[in-house]
């Protein structure tokens, strides 16, 4: 029995976190930076390196916006000259363990995509 929808649901408060939470993780090139800090990514270069096609622009804008919001650290290093590192904040760490799921149910989905189409393209044949 399909599930009944009320009226009211959607302005409640779990509506706007929900699209919050997949506004933040659903920006373009988030996920790469996230998942380069789990790799070890420290500093500005390396996250670079292992983001093909990533602009240093874009990787700044980024970078800014998740410490903004908490979930990358950023430390400056007093040295000459002055080291800045990033990394995975506890909030970040959080983050990453929520999506664990979703990415779980992804992998099924595209093994369950990759039969169907392979059965369909057998059937044919």
């Amino acid at each position: 029995m399909p599930r009944q929808l009320e009226r009211s649901s959607i302005h409640d408060e779990t509506c706007p976190r929900f699209q919050e939470a997949l506004e933040t993780v659903g920006r373009r090139w988030t996920g790469s930076i996230l998942m380069a800090a789990t790799q070890g990514a420290r500093r500005f270069g390396e996250y670079r390196a292992v983001i093909d096609g990533i602009s240093d622009r874009l990787l700044s804008q980024r970078l800014k916006e998740l410490e903004r919001e908490g979930l990358i650290a950023r430390t400056v290093v007093p040295t000459t000259p002055v080291q800045i590192t990033y990394s995975l904040s506890p909030e970040g760490e959080a983050l990453l363990e929520a999506l664990q799921p979703l990415v779980r149910w992804n992998t099924r989905r595209a093994v369950r995509n990759t039969r169907t189409l392979h059965d369909a393209g057998g059937a044919r044949a």
